[in-house]
């Protein structure tokens, strides 16, 4: 038996990433690997002496379960990561048992990147910028902590912000509402499905780029500033309100924004015990009670009832107005894609893609591919007299995001065939507004030019290459917004506005 967790996850070259690790093994080790156009050894380091830990108790005695909320305080190693190590997103694999049982196991391939006794890292250049990426890639670390149940391969100690968190009321140990430590294991699984494809990708077509957590972006204000672009990858549901003071200060001062993303950035979190844990005033029940509805944290509804400021501000889409598929994750889902608006506008160049306006039917954007969804993030609209989709603006989109791509969920919760719309809690919330929901494609300016696929797997049909138009507008994205040139044009003029 091993397991660990890492003390922070990203580390500059040159300094040791802090592990700690449990195990009944007398000694083990850790490989080391990058994750890139494939998965990379890079070094193996001990023998370390091993120390069997026990996860704490969970505090409302729940049997079975590890306490969420809490440092696990597990013995602490470490590694000192080389200074020619490139930036990236790092594997750390331990392994347990003498020499002898190690050398048994072999080195990991791309199929072994998912699984228990694995942690990631991110190694960042000595200096911010000095590697010359114009490109800069966010890990969304907080919602891996928030979903992370700190199993074990024979353990489920469910143990999250979904399955019995913890709740505290606003005191010294921070504000009202669920507490979760970054400090325990729990195995990698979000990296391998919607990261390490599209990281694959990126390599292949030989972008540059650097990398960072969550908690550097909270942590550093001037973290983007020797960047042009920003990337948001896969499920990024959690930020602080420091990232986005730190992301929309980049985009007002020239910085662009890709959000490669959905459900993004739904709840707000705040970093305590120096930022080795956050608190979150969720909708999530603890024990058989929802401790506080309804829940503050969430960024768009108007305070005392939310934070006041509408996601969609930064993003221009909001899971508020998209969706999500209600079986297992990732499921199959519908394959229609999306019905493509404003075909001449550089997003879609060289893709071939037609929308309606020659007298033939609209193309669809990753048709046969499960492009839409697992979560999907939308912009409230309204159609001209051509049947145009356009945002209103109504819900806080800023007043130049053009919907480039749309496709309508179904309203039906209980058709398992069919996308489902929103998180309960917007029903709930605003029981008058039945409009139509639906993904959403788009870009806007101000400033700078924020990009948004509105669906969390566009990284996975991306990196793996299964729509040939996904593959072009994501290209034409990243080398418009990442390049030296002068900012993008004015968007297309949209009827109805």
């Amino acid at each position: 038996m091993i397991e660990g967790y890492l003390d922070r996850e990203s580390v500059r070259a040159g300094r040791p990433v802090v592990f700690h690790v449990s195990t009944d093994a007398a000694e083990f080790r850790v490989r080391f690997y990058r994750l890139g156009r494939e998965l990379t050894f890079m070094a193996e380091s001990g023998p370390y002496g091993g120390v069997a830990a026990a996860p704490p108790p969970h505090p409302d005695g729940v049997p079975e379960h590890a306490s969420p909320a809490v440092d696990w305080k597990w013995p602490a190693y470490q590694h000192t990561v080389p200074e020619d190590w490139p930036p990236g997103i790092y594997l750390a694999h331990f392994i347990e048992g003498d020499e002898r049982r190690a050398r048994a196991v072999p080195l990991l391939d791309d199929s072994g990147i998912e699984g228990f006794g694995r942690e990631f890292f991110v190694v960042r250049p000595a200096r911010p910028g000095a590697s010359g990426a114009r490109i800069l890639y966010k890990k969304s670390t907080f919602t891996r902590h928030a979903y992370n149940r700190a199993d074990r391969e024979d353990v489920q100690r469910a143990a999250s912000l979904y399955d019995n968190p913890v709740y505290q009321e606003a005191g010294p140990d921070g504000p009202r509402g669920h507490r979760l430590s970054l400090h325990r294991p729990g195995g990698v699984i979000d990296l391998a499905y919607w990261d390490a494809p599209f990281l694959a990708w990126l390599e292949r077509s030989g972008y540059a780029v650097d990398y960072c957590t969550d908690l550097d972006l909270h942590e550093e204000p001037g973290l983007l500033a020797p960047y042009r672009l920003l990337l948001s990858v896969g499920h990024d549901e959690y930020w602080s309100a420091a990232m986005r003071e730190h992301v929309t200060r980049f985009v007002r001062g020239g910085g662009n924004v890709a959000f490669l993303s959905a459900n993004t950035c739904w709840w707000r979190v705040h970093p305590v015990d120096g930022n080795t844990a956050f608190v979150s005033d969720t909708d999530h029940q603890a024990g058989a009670e929802y401790p506080h509805l309804p829940a503050t944290d969430q960024w768009w509804p108007a305070p005392p009832d939310g934070v006041g400021a509408p996601e969609n501000a930064l993003t221009g889409v909001s899971f508020r107005n998209g969706g999500m598929w209600p079986g297992e994750w990732p499921g199959d889902r519908p394959r229609e894609g999306y019905r493509v608006q404003h075909a001449d506008h550089w997003v879609y160049e060289g893709t071939g893609l037609r929308d309606g306006s020659d007298g033939g039917p609209a193309d669809a954007l990753g048709a046969g591919t499960p492009l839409i969804g697992y979560e999907c993030d939308g912009a409230a609209f309204a159609r001209d007299a051509e049947g145009v989709a356009y945002a209103t603006g109504v819900d806080g989109t800023p007043e130049s995001f053009v919907i480039l791509g749309i496709y309508l969920l179904d309203p039906v919760h209980e058709d398992f065939h069919h996308l489902k719309w929103g998180h309960w809690n917007c029903p709930v919330r605003e029981p008058g507004i039945t409009g139509p929901r639906a993904a959403t494609m788009g870009i806007y300016t101000a400033g700078g030019t924020v990009f948004t696929a509105g669906t969390t797997d566009w990284p996975v049909v991306c990196g793996r290459e299964l729509d040939p138009g996904v593959v072009r507008v994501t290209r034409n994205v990243l080398d418009r917004l990442s390049g030296p040139g002068p900012e993008p044009g004015p968007a297309p003029a949209t009827a109805g506005r």
